[in-house]
């Protein structure tokens, strides 16, 4: 199975070196020729998780997306959501036929407000069959630097979905599958938006007491949205009875996609929503907190969208968008905070 990977971001990064390191030869895009002609000089991507190093002679470096896709039977989308339609809009309408596409993306497509595979189903008719996405809690960094982590493969074809989830399976790698495709997705973009509202509270001068207690709550609210929207497994505690005790568990809103990468989004200083969310707290500018950034985070365009369809889930949501508020509407962030606090348990 011949891997392509459109996005040269850390977490394209770090799955292409999960794939090189698997024995895989890959094809992949990057948009900058000059990069690809460092890269090629150096052994490694020169502006992302450059001490990965790679062997250059598993890797087909281009400029042009549709070779990537031509030449690849499973396509990786590892492209910042806010700019991914604007890249795949120009390619021919049937470039995907017969394709498996695997989605990186941890967020909402901003101007269509859509999950990615929706917008591949109207944009392209790719069948929902063919899609998977991979999950975390995976921060690109322990990836790339081989600590021990989860990655949850979804997909509604379980053998499928298995064996995607295979090529991806190291010594420090555990995957793990579930077919829960718009729940996962879902979780990991709201998350994002809890991870921005963290890093405010800790702009803010708020302690860890404050914090757990924040988090804590954007946990029940982030199932409260998942149950609204009609997600089966928002529960905790529910176990199957099974012979084999490894597969007892049923997965639920304790497992490591849903409330584990929130709890890490939130409290690793790798987050780069934790990160441009304490820049906020601080008395930062959105425009400016941006700019100082040198990666996306995705939890910025996340609240708008979600604060958009929670208008027709109607789920009681106060701190993501207070959140919203803040980012978009220029709440001050100690007044939404205060906000905030009274809405607590």
């Amino acid at each position: 199975m011949t891997f392509g990977i459109l996005g040269s971001g850390s977490w394209g990064t770090a799955l292409a070196k999960i794939l090189t390191d698997n024995g895989r030869t890959i094809w992949w895009w990057n948009r900058s020729e000059a990069a690809i002609q460092e890269f090629k000089k150096r052994g490694h991507n020169p502006q992302y998780l450059s001490a990965a190093k790679f062997n250059m002679a598993q890797l087909n470096l281009t400029t042009h997306a549709e070779e990537v896709i031509r030449h690849a039977a499973v396509i990786v989308i590892a492209i910042p959501a806010a700019y991914t339609s604007d890249i795949l809009k120009g390619l021919d309408k049937n470039i995907f036929e017969g394709k498996k596409i695997v989605s990186a993306i941890k967020g909402i497509l901003p101007e269509e407000n859509v999950l990615l595979n929706d917008f591949l189903k109207a944009t392209f008719g790719v069948p929902l069959e063919n899609y998977f996405a991979v999950l975390g809690p995976c921060h690109a960094e322990e990836v790339a630097a081989e600590k021990l982590s989860y990655l949850t493969f979804t997909g509604v074809d379980e053998a499928c979905t298995a064996k995607v989830a295979s090529y991806f399976k190291t010594d420090h790698l555990n995957t793990i599958t579930n077919k829960d495709i718009y729940g996962v997705q879902y979780a990991a973009v709201l998350k994002n938006i809890y991870a921005v509202g963290a890093g405010m509270a800790h702009g803010l001068d708020y302690g860890d007491n404050f914090l757990s207690v924040l988090i804590a709550n954007s946990a029940d609210e982030m199932a409260g949205f998942l149950r609204k929207a009609g997600i089966v497994n928002a529960e905790v505690g529910y176990m199957e009875h099974n012979k084999n005790a490894a597969k007892n568990k049923h997965t639920n809103y304790a497992a490591s996609v849903y409330l584990g990468d929130l709890l890490v989004t939130c409290y690793s200083l790798f987050s780069r929503n934790r990160t441009f969310g304490n820049m906020i707290g601080k008395g930062y500018s959105v425009k400016n907190a941006q700019l100082e950034m040198s990666m996306v985070a995705e939890g910025y365009n996340a609240a708008k969208c979600m604060y958009i369809i929670n208008q027709k889930v109607k789920a009681e949501m106060p701190i993501a968008a207070t959140i919203y508020n803040i980012l978009w509407n220029e709440m001050p962030a100690r007044k939404g905070f205060e906000a905030i606090e009274d809405s607590l348990v």
